[in-house]
Parts: structure tokens; sequence; C-alpha cells
């Protein structure tokens, strides 16, 4: 059971899925002050729950997954202010890229400015087909600042995040499908149970040889080959040597499904 109470946004588990669901439909889900520090905390929770193997993070209401900070709460800021709640947001798709779980965007609708950089982060995104994903920033005199000039090339390469973030243009969930910047288009009715069979499906798998698996991955993008396979060859060292790869050997030999033990206390990778 989950410990911190939320106003802004809901914590669920099930069978060892979290699911965070950003709730202010009224505000299409932006990212306010508030919000940018619940979900802070929401997602440290996440990570020392014993019991999680998979997040889903989703949005309320079918209109947005989430349009980005809160205007007309950055326009009451200050300078220092506004600099505050940037990094605060910054802070969210940072621990998202941090989480040794994976973790799964189900893009409930509009998804943009800072709604799509806390995306960019998760190991998946599943978007609606009415979704429509943009950086629109530039528009407003400013520019991506919660890793999307830098996540985003990442994922559908340099030429296409500069047409997004120069134009600022919505692209459609069909054309961010093509571009590889989400993975899964479905209808509204099958988008959570989607999200949920993908994380369930993880869920079953050792979270041990996951955490390994995720930030060898992660590791490797971002560095030369060789980096990556140093990276990995520690990683599976380990492995073999882990109490789960025992009990998947155990399992394989009697033709049973293991039962891996959740992740061992403190960030692991």
């Amino acid at each position: 059971m989950h410990k911190n109470v939320y106003e802004q946004l809901t914590l669920t588990i099930t069978d060892g899925v979290a699911t965070i669901t950003l709730s202010r439909p009224e505000r299409l889900n932006a990212i306010g002050v508030r919000l940018s520090a619940e979900l802070l905390a929401a997602l440290e929770e996440v990570e020392a729950m014993r019991e999680a193997r998979a997040l889903i993070l989703t949005g309320a209401g079918s209109r947005a997954f989430c349009t980005g900070a809160d205007l007309k709460e950055r326009a009451a800021l200050d300078a220092a202010g506004r600099w505050a709640h940037n990094r605060a947001i910054t802070d969210c798709t940072s621990q998202l890229a941090r989480m040794p779980i994976p973790t799964i965007a189900a893009i409930n609708g509009l998804a943009l400015g800072g709604g799509c950089e806390i995306t960019l982060p998760c190991d998946f995104r599943i978007a609606v087909q009415h979704a429509e994903i943009g950086l629109p920033e530039v528009g407003l005199g400013i520019i991506p600042g919660a890793g999307g000039t830098q996540r985003l090339p990442r994922l559908i390469g340099p030429t296409r995040a500069k047409e997004m973030i120069f134009t600022g243009r919505r692209i459609s969930a069909d054309l961010a499908l093509e571009w590889g910047l989400v993975s899964r288009v479905t209808s509204t009715d099958d988008l959570l149970p989607a999200a949920y069979e993908l994380a369930s499906e993880i869920a079953r798998r050792s979270p041990l040889a996951i955490a390994y698996a995720k930030a060898a991955i992660d590791v490797g993008v971002e560095s030369s080959i060789e980096q990556g396979l140093r990276y990995e060859t520690a990683a599976i060292r380990a492995a073999l040597a882990s109490e789960d790869y025992k009990i998947g050997l155990a399992a394989f030999a009697a033709k049973e499904e293991p039962v891996f033990p959740p992740l061992p206390g403190g960030r692991i990778v």
C-alpha cells in the first residue's frame, strides 16, 4: 500500500504494476508547481516499492495526457519561480530516466511541451488514435527545457526532432508511430489494457535481470559499442552469480514458471 496522499494525481499498484494518473482534467493535466512536486514524490515512492515491477504513467480524462507546464500558474511567477518550476519538471523526467523498473507512457490525448517531455524517458510509449504530440515552446519564446532537445533526437533522429521543435507542430499518433516515437496506437478503450498487458508480462520476469538489461541498453545508446559491451560484460557477470539465475535455472529444469523475488533495496545499477 502506498503511503503518500496526493491531491493532483493518483497512485495505485496491482499485481506488481504501479499506475500514476495525472489528475487535473479541468486543466488538461497541466503541470503546475504542486503537480510537479507530487509527481516526483510518486515516482520516488514507486521506486522504493519492492513490489513494483513496472510503471504506467497516464492522464485523467479523454482529452489530454498532459499539456505541459501550467502557463497560467507560470505567468504569475517571477523569473526565479519560473526557473524553479522548470527544474522541478526536469527532476521528474530525470527520475523517470533513472527508474530501475520498465516504464510505459499511456498517452490518452494531447501530450504537449512538458507533457511530451515526461513521456520521452519512458521505455515505451503507447498512444490513443486521437492523441497529438508536440513541443510548441518556440512559439512562446522558450525551448523545450526538460530534456526534449536531447531525448527526442535520440528517439526519432535530429532532423525530425528539429522539424517538431522548430515548427512547434503537433504530430498525429499515426505519424508518431511511423517515426518510432510511439510503439503502438490503440483505441481509447484499449489503451490501458494494452499498457497493463505489456506491464504484466514484464512483471513476471526477473526484476534484477530487467534492471541490468535496461541499464545496459541505456548505457549502450549513449556511448561507443566498446563501452556498451564492457557494461554488458559486468552486468552478465553479476546476473550469472545472482539468486534470480538460480531460480530461473531450477524452474526451467522443473518445467515450472519461475517466481522471482523483488529487487533488493537501493539502486542496483
